[in-house]
């Protein structure tokens, strides 16, 4: 309050007490003017309730004739009472006057009648005063009009002035997607439900960052990587997808704190690499490691007696072998050259270097973070804070409003309620509610993932997932006959399996008369090339591993290993070749001949078909195979694809194939349908211990591929790569 409030107020509280004091006094004096008759009313109405002032109540008898109704006998009588103005006859009708006997003695003191009007009048014209000047500062408009009028005019130049740039900081808060990618990221459908973000699959994640893209309401990305484990298609995926955000005009940001080539070469796609000042960064080259088991044979008395067709087929090697033979090393030389050579041409296209530059760089291999922002491998170093800290600088805003959780599935607001409660019980059960138009025109993404057996797909407790073919072919019909499909992209990961198996699914797709694209993953070899080579455009990415067309066949003898812990056996047989699925002898010569020949006519069955597919002559395709394995971006050289490309690329040309319009929308329908997660935790033995598996699968190393191993043997020919291959 102001000084003039604070006097109008003591003012206020004094023209009360005068009244309180001089109230008969005044209610007597004919001078006494009808506006101050009121004002005094109004001031004692809020204490009628105070039963300690009667006098006060007097007041309010004379001003308000209506509330002595009660109190008088006479309601008539009581409102003529206002006209006679006689106020001394209304005080023995007052039935508490004399509960206030100590305030009696206050009107009763010696004071002129005169005196008291004198001071009604005094207290009125200071208020009056007092309220005039409070109204002069309210009605100072014209300076405020004036003030107003001089901004508008200063505003009116400022925005005449070219290229004049306003000084104020923006109050809009950007918003910022922070995403964090850790661990593997599988191929194939994730688990449904809320509970499918705890394993995301790289399709999950390629949809993110697509919607990135396209997200309007996104200003920028940033992308921090911790462990993260992808082969080399998957690395190429994820950067393809970080460059169509970029394209879509949101700069991304790649946050590291250690790095190996993988998530080095996914920060390289970024706009900017930011390390933090304790990171270390590693990129030693290109490694080839393959891991043989003779030696834990030999020592546990198993004997792996194995047949192949090919020069370079060296699938049976880790299991007769000690190391790799010579053809088989000149095979897996050419795929490390080559994967070399793109990644020092895909860093030093990225980062502005020279070729030998980047060698020399490789050569050294480790590097602090200091060291690697002055050889020029990342920009800065800076923390996570930091690096919001610079968006809000170059946004020029006074904060961001960052995204960590950008289009996760099963927010929990969706299960909240009786319908909420509902939708989470039939995802435990059934599976999700497809969300997927019955009517809408779709391309359907069928994923073939694992090893490939016969019959439906399975999971071992180490070996993960195996492609069935019972359930493939299942899928790829339902997928044929919907009558909304357009198209079909079959996405591949697979190094190969049972030759029967994986003739049974190409026969299927062979047959499909709509167009079917085929898509590599990380791995697409022996089996997994088989299937592919049935459909109309295969498209592999640069770090694929396939080709390795060729077969082998064989059994393991584990006779020595039974009679180290005291079992024998007896043998009755019928039939000269009788023995030869037995394990508990190699094979007979007659054995032998008559497995070879059967794996001469599966070899030549293979290089036909893919010679037919590739538009080839068989000469000139049986050159290529001997079970030779090829990166992509080779198979791509010598004819075995057709083109480099990612996922995002097969799909776009299906659509093309199926003759669907440039900006039509079309649905993506994934198959085979995600598991639910009563099939995860109860159908699938493994799925609880996902995570342990793959830590003593790495621990157990030999080991882990026993059950494998026992499921792929069982069949007579196989079509299968060197499979514990790994390429760091």
């Amino acid at each position: 309050m102001t000084p003039n409030r604070h006097l109008a107020a003591w003012m206020m509280v004094c023209l009360l007490l005068g009244c309180f004091l001089l109230g008969p006094a005044l209610a007597a004096d004919p001078a006494k003017s009808p506006d101050a008759k009121a004002a005094t009313a109004k001031k004692v109405e809020p204490k009628k309730a105070d039963a300690t002032k009667p006098k006060a109540k007097k007041a309010a008898l004379k001003k308000e004739p209506a509330e002595a109704k009660p109190k008088a006998p006479k309601p008539k009588a009581a409102k003529a009472q206002p006209k006679k103005t006689e106020p001394k006859k209304a005080e023995p009708k007052k039935p508490d006057v004399a509960k206030a006997e100590p305030k009696k003695a206050e009107p009763s003191k010696p004071a002129p009648k005169s005196k008291g009007a004198y001071l009604s009048r005094l207290l009125r014209k200071t208020t009056q005063k007092v309220a005039a000047k409070e109204e002069k500062p309210e009605q100072k408009a014209p300076e405020k009009k004036t003030a107003a009028k001089d901004t508008k005019k200063t505003a009116a130049k400022e925005t005449k002035k070219p290229g004049s740039k306003p000084a104020v900081v923006s109050t809009k808060r950007p918003v910022v997607v922070h995403l964090t990618l850790r661990g593997d990221y599988p191929e194939g459908p994730s688990t449904s439900g809320p509970f499918g973000e705890m394993k995301p699959s790289l399709g999950t994640l390629i949809e993110k960052f697509d919607a990135l893209a396209e997200d309007k309401n996104v200003d920028a990305v940033v992308v921090e990587m911790e462990n993260l484990e992808l082969g080399g298609g998957k690395v190429n995926e994820v950067r393809q997808a970080i460059q169509r955000v970029r394209a879509g005009g949101k700069p991304v940001t790649a946050l590291l704190t250690a790095a190996d080539p993988g998530n080095y070469l996914i920060a390289c796609a970024c706009d900017e690499i930011v390390m933090a000042p304790s990171g270390m960064l590693v990129i030693p080259g290109v490694r080839a490691e393959v891991t043989f088991y003779k030696g834990l044979l030999d020592k546990i008395g198993v004997k792996a007696d194995m047949i192949q067709m090919g020069k370079y087929k060296g699938a049976g090697e880790p299991y007769t072998r000690t190391g790799m033979s010579p053809p088989l090393r000149e095979s897996f030389e050419a795929v490390v050259d080559d994967s070399y050579e793109r990644l020092v041409a895909v860093v030093a296209k990225d980062r502005k270097l020279k070729d030998y530059k980047v060698k020399t760089l490789i050569d050294q291999g480790l590097f602090t973070a200091s060291q690697a922002k002055k050889a020029g491998l990342v920009d800065r170093l800076l923390y996570t804070d930091q690096v919001f800290d610079e968006l809000c600088r170059r946004f020029k805003a006074s904060g961001v409003r960052v995204v960590t959780k950008y289009k996760n599935k099963g927010d929990a607001k969706e299960f909240s309620g009786v319908t909420g409660m509902m939708k989470l019980l039939q995802i435990l059960v059934g599976g999700q509610p497809e969300r997927i138009s019955r009517t809408s025109k779709k391309v359907a993404v069928v994923y073939a993932v694992g090893p490939i057996i016969q019959g439906k797909s399975a999971s071992g407790l180490f070996s993960g997932d195996a492609l069935g073919s019972t359930t493939m072919v299942k899928t790829l019909r339902e997928a044929a006959k919907d009558p909304t499909v357009v198209a079909i992209v079959l996405r591949i990961d697979s190094p190969g399996g049972s030759a029967i198996a994986s003739d049974l699914i190409w026969r299927e797709i062979v047959r499909i008369k709509k167009p079917v694209i085929a898509s590599m993953g990380d791995v697409a070899g022996s089996g997994g090339y088989y299937i592919a080579m049935g459909a109309d455009r295969i498209y592999a990415e640069p770090s694929t591993l396939t080709g390795s067309i060729g077969v082998i066949g064989g059994k393991m003898v584990t006779r020595g290993l039974y009679r180290k812990i005291g079992l024998s056996t007896t043998v009755i047989s019928r039939g000269q070749n009788s023995g030869i699925f037995s394990s508990d002898q190699p094979f007979t010569p007659s054995e032998r001949d008559a497995w070879v020949t059967s794996m001469k006519e599966t070899y030549h069955q293979f290089v036909a078909k893919s010679a037919k597919g590739r538009k080839m002559k068989f000469d000139e395709l049986e050159a290529l195979a001997q079970g030779r394995i090829y990166s992509g971006s080779m198979a791509a050289d010598n004819g075995l694809v057709d083109r480099i490309g990612t996922l995002h690329d097969a799909i776009a040309q299906a659509k093309k194939m199926a003759g669907v319009k440039k900006g039509q929308k079309i649905e993506i329908l994934v198959l085979p349908k995600p598991k639910s997660l009563f099939e995860e935790l109860f159908g699938d033995p493994s799925a609880s211990m996902s995570e342990e598996a793959r830590t003593a699968a790495k621990l157990l190393g030999p080991l882990a591929d026993v059950e494998l191993l026992q499921r792929l043997f069982a069949e007579p020919i196989l079509t299968i790569m060197p499979y514990r291959v790994e390429m760091k």
